[in-house]
């Protein structure tokens, strides 16, 4: 038997704490650093990873920790979704979710739970969340 050989991954995924650093540019010096680590990315024609989790918890960190109003957020969404050196887990989804988002009151991440859902053959979404029953995919228990 042949020795197995590692391949080497083509793509970085990025943690929240950097994804948030490229999108607020609150602290020159680690914006720079990320701005670099992009241009090397790039350079070496390797996209970076955005999960689902880290984009829900970005969309959560500019809520609550840099007060950011829902259309900034949301543009800031689909800013990523329009840079090409990032590859959006579930970017189908997270489009549908954008869509709903702009035109619902329900909130990103159930937004994109959801649809989530959806695209994986499932009925629907059950929840306890009220708010949530005029929002397509979701049933009320």
């Amino acid at each position: 038997m042949g020795a197995c050989r590692r391949v080497r991954p083509q793509m970085t995924g990025l943690d929240t704490n950097v994804l948030v650093r490229f999108l607020v540019e609150d602290d020159r010096r680690q914006t720079d650093r990320v701005h670099r680590f992009l241009a090397r990315s790039r350079t070496l024609g390797e996209r970076v990873y955005i999960s689902a989790v880290v984009l829900c918890e970005t969309v959560w960190v500019l809520r609550s920790g840099y007060a950011k109003s829902r259309a900034e957020i949301l543009e800031a969404v689909q800013q990523l979704l329009s840079t090409d050196i990032f590859l959006v887990e579930e970017e189908d989804s997270v489009r549908a979710a954008l869509l709903l988002c702009r035109t619902g009151k329900a909130d990103f991440a159930d937004c994109l739970i959801g649809q989530i859902h959806l695209a994986r053959a499932c009925r629907s979404t059950v929840t306890f969340d009220r708010s949530l029953s005029a929002t397509p995919g979701f049933t009320i228990l």
